[in-house]
């Protein structure tokens, strides 16, 4: 331990400068806290459902809670129940076990609801299409506001699909994010 201390006395601290903010990201940051606060009133509660995904899209998720992206600052919270969403976030294709549970959870929502299909696979199906496992796309179960493409998407692309859903209406066209 004194080797350690001496060799942080003698060096000093030595750190990464914080990388540079994305302009984007301000903008889209800026537009979704406006859209939010016009829409609700108060924050945005979204509840999120894996349907069978390879939690590459959940560890982007986690990342828009961390101090760069700070979601909780914009008012966007995640609920646990569906009664308490506003937004619906599917991620993965939805594997035939889950679309009960995908309906369900869609049906205990209050009104207005959204939906965003996000990544490659609640988009399209990815790689794993339809199956005997798989109905495909989340659009195969759900009507959906906004969908998010990539793999996985980035946290920024994931905050413009809940913008997007959010300037949707009520009719589940499916907008997609270029």
């Amino acid at each position: 331990m004194l080797k350690t201390l001496l060799h942080i006395a003698r060096d000093g601290l030595v750190s990464e400068t914080a990388p540079a903010l994305d302009p984007a990201l301000r903008t889209t940051t800026q537009a979704l806290d406006a859209r939010t606060r016009a829409l609700f009133g108060r924050a945005l509660n979204v509840r999120h459902v894996d349907a069978g995904s390879c939690n590459g899209c959940e560890l982007e998720l986690h990342a828009i809670d961390n101090p760069v992206y700070n979601v909780a600052e914009l008012g966007i919270r995640f609920v646990a129940s569906p009664r308490h969403a506003d937004l619906l976030l599917v991620t993965g294709p939805v594997a035939r076990h889950m679309v009960t549970a995908l309906r369900r959870t869609y049906d205990a929502m209050p009104g207005p609801k959204r939906v965003v299909a996000l990544g490659d696979c609640g988009c399209d199906g990815g790689i794993f299409g339809c199956s005997y496992a798989s109905v495909g796309p989340v659009s195969a179960v759900l009507p959906v506001d906004a969908v998010v493409p990539g793999c996985p998407p980035s946290p920024t692309r994931i905050l413009q699909g809940i913008l997007a859903a959010l300037t949707q209406g009520d009719g589940g066209s499916g907008q997609a994010l270029a």
